[in-house]
């Protein structure tokens, strides 16, 4: 098991266990820096959706930053205990962890987000998939984050509004389509 660091907000400078789960790949410090810088420091009042929760990485920090509601989809068990534990060890109250499938949760999602982030396992195909559900999991002004191993040019019905790139991994912000 590894470790990563929460880099702003009321845990920062707090370590979380990472468990050892193939193909788990926590997003960088640097990538999540840009990200929060992006969608302001304080996400105070806002509701976030993380679909391939992984490490936790990016639900905690939102989590960290003020976020009021913070729902986490995870299918691995392995990695959906170690959120558990993290979980318990910050106080989280504001986070939910749902042990499941993140296509059939966003399918049948029966409330809207401020913020969706979207980093599913490389080379799956994932993206491709969700496409279609990430306008319909968007409250008014929300917006989605897609990490991913490729440059992404469009998500029907959303518009890039930002990106970068890290070493090997490309990042995006989309809002719903005007």
């Amino acid at each position: 098991m590894s470790r990563i660091r929460i880099i702003g907000g009321e845990w920062r400078s707090r370590l979380i266990d990472v468990s050892t789960v193939k193909g788990l790949r926590p997003t960088p410090d640097r990538v999540r820096e840009t990200l929060f810088n992006w969608l302001g420091q304080d996400l105070d009042g806002k509701t976030c959706l993380d679909l391939f929760a992984g490490s936790g990485a990016l639900g905690f920090e939102a989590a960290s930053r003020g976020a009021e509601q913070v729902t986490m989809i995870e299918q691995d068990p392995v990695a959906w205990a170690a959120l558990q534990t993290n979980a318990k060890t910050l106080q989280a109250a504001c986070v939910r962890i749902v042990r499941g499938d993140a296509l059939k949760f966003a399918r049948s999602a029966d409330r809207r987000f401020d913020v969706v982030f979207l980093d599913p396992p490389y080379r799956a195909g994932w993206i491709e998939r969700m496409a279609l559900f990430l306008p319909d999991l968007l409250g008014e002004g929300g917006v989605v984050y897609v990490e991913a191993e490729y440059k992404i040019e469009n998500i029907d019905r959303l518009t890039r509004v930002k990106q970068g790139t890290a070493g090997q991994v490309y990042y995006h912000l989309f809002a719903a389509a005007r």
